[in-house]
């Protein structure tokens, strides 16, 4: 019993070691893999064994900010209960947001084919302050396609600042009004706990969730995270919309 016991405990300090090191956190399954690749006379069964309710056994030290992730108290932002401000990762200052609206433009074009034409636009293209895409496209059947579908709006927001997911959020779901689908495009930077809360709204919402990496606007790897749900907009806003852009969209 005493073996198992130190044994145990040996398993306790190299998870506790992990989680030192990485202060967004570690998902269950990384913790594991780190702890064996620690000590490799470590059973990886007993490993699992010890570290599964490490929250439940440790309360003071380590807490679970969403499912299945695991991170120390002490990087704990005590007013919010996420990782601290000062932890999150910041993003280069030379990378503009706007670099990144063409390639998603093609990517939504040649790549995952969810539209026949898309542009990037962004800026106050729709002048008003429910905000503008940053990247908007359409999808209409081909001349020689025997079954004609009626032309769908797809827009996207696309938000490299790990500090701005909820602003982002709110933005994409206001795109709803005049779009079949929507897109929120993140930096697969942001602490895992936050993209878990934003994938779920996301899922909820209808939103397609994209992360990608904002560190190179060169090849983003733009990866689909949830798929959109079609939803039937508000024809008003968007014929309101699309004139605003019918030369680049339409001609």
């Amino acid at each position: 019993m005493r073996v198992m016991t130190k044994i145990w405990e040996r398993i306790v300090d190299k998870a506790f070691e992990a989680l030192e090191t990485n202060p967004e956190g570690l998902r269950y399954s990384e913790l594991v893999r780190q702890v064996a690749a620690s000590d490799a006379s470590l059973k990886i069964n007993t490993i699992h064994g010890s570290v599964w309710n490490l929250h439940e056994q440790y309360p003071d030290r380590v807490y679970k900010p969403s499912r299945g992730l695991f991170r120390l108290t002490k990087y704990r932002d005590p007013d919010t209960d996420q990782l601290k401000e000062d932890l999150v990762p910041k993003q280069p200052k030379r990378i503009k947001e706007e670099e990144f609206y063409e390639p998603f433009a093609d990517w939504l074009v040649n790549e995952v084919e969810e539209c026949t034409k898309a542009i990037p636009l962004g800026g106050n293209r729709f002048r008003d302050k429910w905000g503008t895409p940053d990247v908007i496209g359409k999808r209409e059947s081909k001349r020689s396609d025997i079954i004609q579908a009626p032309v769908e709006i797809i827009s996207a927001e696309i938000k490299p600042d790990t500090s701005q997911l909820v602003t982002a959020f709110g933005q994409a779901c206001a795109y709803c009004l005049f779009s079949h689908k929507t897109y929120l495009v993140v930096s697969d930077k942001s602490p895992d706990d936050e993209i878990a809360r934003i994938d779920t709204l996301c899922q909820v919402f209808g939103i397609g969730l994209v992360l990608f990496d904002s560190g190179n606007p060169e090849d983003p790897q733009f990866a689909i995270r949830s798929r959109p749900r079609h939803q039937q907009p508000d024809l008003f806003y968007a014929n309101r919309y699309m004139k605003l852009i019918e030369g680049e969209m339409f001609s």
